[in-house]
């Protein structure tokens, strides 16, 4: 998109003699996706698209068009300036560093060397090798995209961006005839091929394989208060949809989260250290610059255990007298509102063993299969895809359909060992009928007197 630069400062330009501030999104991408259900492909999609966003803002009201006819440039900026005019509102935008950057593609293999049969051949693999026994069904999803982002604003910043994503999704589903349990694992970066030509795929596949066949003979969860390991993925379950959504500034303003007004104080043990990061590379949420045109870095949102900072737009910093955290995401059709990016509990020292050893009775969860989240009120309920009973320090016999449910701020101080280790997850968060890749992760945790649902004994 950078051969359209000077066309789109010279309309910035028009435009900010009528308007407080401006700001043109422009975006190009090449996109596949591709869908295999049961080791026959049923879905190909693949394309270009073209989108440009104006955005205005005036008297404290925005005005926003979108179009993906870049000869309607002009058309759009007269209609976001109109909308503008026709509302009245409080917004203003938090100071930020105006920035001119390029961010250049480094994929070690570039997506559009890659051949269509070679992408289906790596997902036919990963469907092959899950098919061990009992499975009787499988699901692959192939995503990738290669995408040119550009972002000037009226305030002077220019920021061009070429990078290219991809992902694959596996489902298996295994069956006795009488029970049906599921297994799910995911892959995905911001970079080229190598993302899925680097990792064992017949390891991949066999292992979501074994573990839906695995569940047909676990015993179904008990439930009560127990002593409970979290794995990996639940951990960044619990982190993003509990914490995450409630630090959100759009949420804090709309009275929907429950840690507002908890600025500075203690909402977990001092072993909990939370972070949004963005500019992390190895996670799947990673942008170098939100939409709004602000650099991305680490963002702390809980010091042991105190809840120091939210997740930020340059709007709702400013009525929250902050600065953007660089959280401001869309796609280019939409308006931008507060996203997470990499979201993720910080590791400790502690090793796998140690975190076991002290419990008599107690449950090990691993992985999500999804759950409820209510920010308002602060609680919520996952269900985890694997479990084991853990007695007298071991882990023993395996458990099916298993819930964990509780109250974020209870639940975080209720964190008594944090594990060594660190995994980050890949997958897709809905908000505001928007989607946007993110990432969420952390450590093995320990929580004490939580609340599992399941069979009771």
């Amino acid at each position: 998109m950078e051969e359209y630069i000077d066309e789109f400062q010279k309309l910035l330009e028009k435009i900010s003699c009528n308007v407080d501030y401006s700001d043109i999104r422009a975006t190009k991408s090449n996109n596949t996706n591709v869908i295999m259900k049961d080791s026959k492909v049923q879905e190909i999609n693949s394309g270009l698209s073209i989108g440009v966003r104006i955005r205005v803002l005036k008297n404290g009201a925005w005005g926003f068009a979108y179009t993906n006819d870049l000869n309607k440039l002009e058309e759009i900026s007269q209609t976001a300036i109109k909308l503008a005019n026709s509302l009245s509102g409080d917004v203003d935008l938090s100071d930020e560093n105006i920035v001119k950057d390029k961010i250049k593609n480094n994929s070690k293999i570039a997506i559009g060397n890659v051949h269509i049969e070679d992408k289906k051949e790596i997902m036919s693999e990963a469907d092959k090798t899950a098919k061990v026994e009992n499975v009787v069904s499988t699901t692959v999803n192939y995503s990738d995209t290669e995408y040119e982002k550009l972002f000037i604003s009226s305030e002077g910043s220019s920021i061009s961006i070429n990078e290219s994503r991809v992902a694959m999704f596996l489902n298996a589903a295994a069956s006795s005839g009488t029970v049906i349990q599921f297994g799910h694992g995911s892959i995905g970066r911001v970079a080229g091929f190598e993302v899925l030509k680097n990792v064992d795929i017949e390891e991949f596949g066999r292992k979501i394989g074994e573990k839906a066949s695995r569940l047909l003979k676990a015993e179904p969860s008990p439930s009560g208060n127990f002593n409970v390991i979290a794995d990996n993925e639940l951990t960044g379950v619990l982190i993003h949809e509990a914490l995450g959504h409630g630090v959100e500034g759009d949420l804090i303003l709309q009275n929907d989260s429950i840690l507002k007004g908890h600025l500075s104080k203690d909402i977990g043990s001092n072993l909990v250290n939370i972070f949004d990061d963005a500019s992390r590379k190895d996670g799947f949420g990673y942008y170098p610059y939100d939409d709004e045109g602000v650099k991305t870095k680490p963002n702390q949102l809980v010091k042991d255990g105190k809840l120091i900072s939210l997740l930020n737009s340059r709007e709702t910093g400013s009525k929250l007298n902050m600065n953007s955290s660089g959280n401001a995401r869309s796609v280019i059709n939409e308006q931008t509102i507060v996203r997470m990016s990499n979201t993720y509990l910080q590791p400790g020292d502690m090793s796998f063993d140690e975190l076991i050893e002290d419990i008599k009775n107690g449950i090990y969860i691993k992985g999500s299969k999804g759950g409820q989240v209510d920010t308002g009120k602060g609680i919520f309920q996952f269900s985890g895809v694997e479990s084991f009973k853990i007695k007298d320090g071991e882990i023993k016999n395996s458990l099916r359909d298993v819930s964990l449910s509780g109250d974020i701020l209870n639940t975080l101080k209720e964190i008594d060992a944090v594990g060594s280790d660190f995994k980050l997850s890949a997958g897709f968060c809905g908000k505001g009928g928007q989607t946007v890749p993110v990432g969420d992760g952390g450590p093995h945790i320990r929580i004490r007197n939580a609340t599992v649902g399941g069979s009771s004994y």
